[in-house]
């Protein structure tokens, strides 16, 4: 869907970003799979990030952070941006307090797992400010911890649909389990640290967030100048996961996922199929 394709009645649009947004919320609240994308596939981010927002209000609830992800040429060279970010609701975010904490996905969507930084905003940005320094990114940041991000959605070939569809449905997030902080945060290299994700003690994935553009306090630099270009600022308590260090690994209900950070460091889940009345992580 983009606002040339479209007849120009301003109403038209919204009418059809509106029951997109439905849909998704929907889908998700019912733990349901759609079949196809539920209405005209968005071009733009303009129009992905104006579903996001409509589906935001739909759904309610506080949003506790915010997901980032990586764009990759040839579509980040035609859409003019290198991440994408989606909501993270507070009642799908979990704190590892040392048991195996339940983490769920939609069954017959999508569901995968990725091992994160997640850094939580401490000082309240500027509105006004759209353009950061690294380090005045750093500055907004009082936490570094490891995490996993539940990447899931209603709608199975999501990733295969292109970013804008991503950022449709909520940036494909469906939970954050927060774990540990990192010792030493703020002289650390974060780049230096090895990362590695297991499921069902396998391992999957082994990566260092240097390959991951200016990695996580690059993500935290965009996020804080698209919320504000939104209108819609970060907050202190906020937890941006920073994008996916060792890939985007499929799981299913029953899998084990653990994530390892350096030689120390560790946060395991278990996934669970969503329940259409509850949200993610909760019991």
């Amino acid at each position: 869907m983009t606002r040339d394709t479209l007849p120009g009645d301003t109403a038209t649009l919204h009418d059809g970003l509106q029951s997109t947004a439905a849909r998704f919320v929907a889908a998700r609240r019912d733990a349901q799979p759609l079949g196809d994308y539920p209405g005209v596939l968005p071009q733009s981010l303009e129009d992905a990030y104006e579903i996001q927002r409509l589906a935001i209000g739909l759904r309610g609830g506080t949003v506790g952070g915010w997901k980032v992800g990586r764009i990759n040429p040839p579509a980040s060279d035609r859409l003019g941006a290198n991440r994408l970010a989606g909501p993270i609701f507070a009642d799908s975010i979990a704190t590892d307090n040392g048991d195996t904490v339940a983490m769920s996905v939609i069954g017959g969507g999508f569901a995968a797992a990725e091992a994160e930084f997640i850094l939580r905003i401490g000082a309240r940005p500027d509105p006004a400010k759209t353009e950061w320094t690294l380090e005045e990114a750093r500055a907004l940041v009082d936490r570094v911890a490891i995490g996993i991000e539940i990447a899931s959605s209603p709608l199975p070939t999501i990733n295969e649909l292109g970013p804008a569809v991503t950022v449709s449905d909520f940036g494909n997030n469906n939970g954050l389990l927060v774990g540990a902080e990192l010792p030493g945060w703020q002289h650390a290299d974060l780049d230096a640290i090895p990362v590695t994700l297991l499921i069902n003690s396998i391992e999957v994935g082994s990566a260092t967030t240097a390959t991951m553009l200016d990695g996580p306090w690059g993500a935290v630099r965009f996020i804080a100048g698209l919320a504000a270009r939104r209108g819609v600022p970060l907050e202190p308590g906020q937890w941006i996961s920073t994008g996916a260090v060792t890939g985007v690994h499929p799981v299913e209900a029953g899998d084990r996922v653990e994530a390892r950070f350096g030689t120390t460091l560790s946060i395991d889940c278990i996934i669970a199929a969503q329940n259409g009345a509850n949200h993610p992580g909760e019991s």
